[in-house]
């Protein structure tokens, strides 16, 4: 699949994710095995060159060693300063609220994010990452679809309904509500 054909492009079904809640902040878990070895699989993590094409953000600098690093997120114009605490190659890297853990497993990678969300962003947060873990998935085996995030992804129908299905996984807002801060919510 080329770049142009990506409009065609279907991620899979919902995975199983969990919530670990504390107040308004969740943290989302997803894991995903994927086909690759850890120190692949953790360059696409920290590479700028990998992560522009799959991730929900543009970097500045390489992930890959403590330090700061500029993140701009996709359908934001404005670049967030990050301080990457912890870079552990192969196995872990944090920065901000994220956390990713890679294992090598059954000679690939079983890779782990933990994300911090509002409560009312969480399946939100869930789609994306899901459609970034599926275009990943797909870099790395060597074909190439567009990133898809930001705007973008919110517009897509598949977006959607993936919000949907982890809404009613989490027991969160109802397919096709908008969280609202200001009922904390």
């Amino acid at each position: 699949m080329s770049y142009s054909e990506s409009e065609h492009y279907e991620p899979g079904t919902v995975n199983a994710a969990r919530v670990l809640k504390d107040g308004e902040k969740w943290t989302l878990v997803l894991v995903r095995e994927l086909r690759h070895p850890p120190e692949k699989v953790w360059q696409a993590l920290t590479d700028p060159a990998h992560l522009r094409k799959w991730a929900p953000f543009d970097a500045d600098g390489s992930l890959g060693t403590p330090g700061t690093v500029k993140l701009t997120w996709g359908g934001t114009p404005v670049a967030v300063e990050t301080t990457v605490t912890r870079a552990d190659a192969p196995r872990v890297l944090e920065y901000n609220d994220i956390r990713w853990e890679l294992e090598a497993f059954d000679g690939g990678t079983r890779l782990t994010l933990w994300h911090s969300i509002h409560r009312g962003y969480i399946a939100w947060g869930a789609a994306g990452w899901h459609i970034c873990f599926e275009v990943l998935a797909q870099l790395l085996s060597g074909v190439a679809i567009a990133a898809m995030a930001g705007a973008d992804a919110v517009k897509s129908k598949r977006w959607q309904q993936l919000r949907g299905e982890y809404a009613k996984q989490f027991g969160t807002e109802a397919p096709g509500t908008q969280p609202n801060a200001a009922q904390g919510s």
